[in-house]
């Protein structure tokens, strides 16, 4: 039988590092974190863990890899995988999707009531020191769309329907014949999407970033949302025109955004969205939360186990739609 080899590119921590290497059983451990050790190690992979999200780094690890049957991502979304190389490969792709989920959904909780009760003012009036009454708004009541129902969506839409709010979703196929949804009260498909943006109060944007969903939220999406409504995009940066959306927030078009995902990131110094006060600005961390890298480390192993039992593995990816 031939010798199995796990490449990890990138490097995690010590640490975890030790956790993986007391799985591997007989298979070969190798670190990578230069092109030059990629081309030493790589030929001889049969499984690759991708760690890093160097897109250059994790395509040329693919491309040298002669012998690849699995790639495993370590986060989600898997963009910056070379998708296209890997739908020429009989390798299996897996990602670490429902690790993140709950953290997500807690964070856009976070981000609906910090509008409803504009806690950007309490704050502002606090460190003034001034005594304002003011009026917050009641969540109860209100509906939030989101873009990308799957299990990032669905964590979302648990927690705004314990808080009494209405809930619509939007799939790429759209509502399952005869199946009624345990939270959304509407499943709209892509065409649908300015039918679902014009009644929503908060906007949530869970999706992938694949060829279809890139600027799938543009002008004419952000044009139809209503002027108090807020959008909030925990998916991928690029799934929203930023363009659009800056424009929107600066003319007061919307009442506000509350990002975690950016066009680039960093997000540059100077960017509008540092300055506008109707945006909350978070680094790309809604999602880590303590344990994180742990909870994202035990389902590869998981899925290790039953890579060497031959059995079917775990958040198997389609290849060609990217998730």
């Amino acid at each position: 039988m031939e010798r199995e080899t796990l490449l990890v590119v990138g490097r995690p921590s010590e640490r975890l590092l030790a956790k993986i290497e007391a799985s591997v059983g007989k298979m070969e451990l190798v670190v990578v974190e230069s092109a030059e050790e990629l081309e030493r190690a790589a030929p001889d992979a049969t499984v690759i863990l991708g760690w890093s999200t160097d897109a250059g780094l994790l395509r040329q690890a693919v491309l040298s890899a002669g012998r690849l049957r699995w790639v495993h991502d370590v986060w989600a979304g898997i963009n910056h995988l070379p998708l296209a190389e890997l739908r020429e490969s009989q390798a299996v792709v897996t990602n670490a999707r429902g690790v993140f989920s709950q953290a997500l959904g807690e964070w856009v909780l976070a981000a609906i009531l910090y509008f409803a009760k504009d806690f950007r003012k309490l704050i502002k009036d606090q460190t003034e020191g001034r005594w304002v009454p003011y009026h917050p708004a009641a969540v109860t009541g209100q509906t939030v769309g989101i873009v990308g129902y799957g299990d990032i969506g669905r964590a979302v839409a648990s927690r705004a329907r314990a808080m009494g709010m209405r809930v619509l979703g939007m799939t790429r196929r759209g509502p399952i014949a005869g199946q009624a949804d345990d939270f959304a009260e509407q499943i709209f498909v892509p065409a649908e999407r300015t039918r679902m943006i014009e009644q929503c109060d908060y906007l949530v944007i869970a999706a992938p970033l694949t060829l279809d969903t890139r600027g799938i939220i543009g002008e004419a999406e952000i044009a139809a949302m209503r002027p108090d409504a807020v959008l909030i995009n925990i998916g991928r940066g690029p799934v929203v025109s930023e363009g659009a959306l800056v424009r929107a927030l600066a003319e007061g078009k919307i009442r506000g955004a509350a990002l975690d995902v950016f066009d680039a990131e960093p997000l540059p110094a100077g960017h509008p969205f540092y300055a506008l006060e109707n945006v909350l600005v978070s680094p790309h961390s809604a999602d880590r939360t303590a344990g994180w890298l742990d909870r994202t480390v035990q389902l590869f192993l998981d899925n290790l186990e039953r890579y060497r039992s031959g059995e079917p593995l775990a958040n198997v990816v389609d290849k060609d739609r990217g998730y």
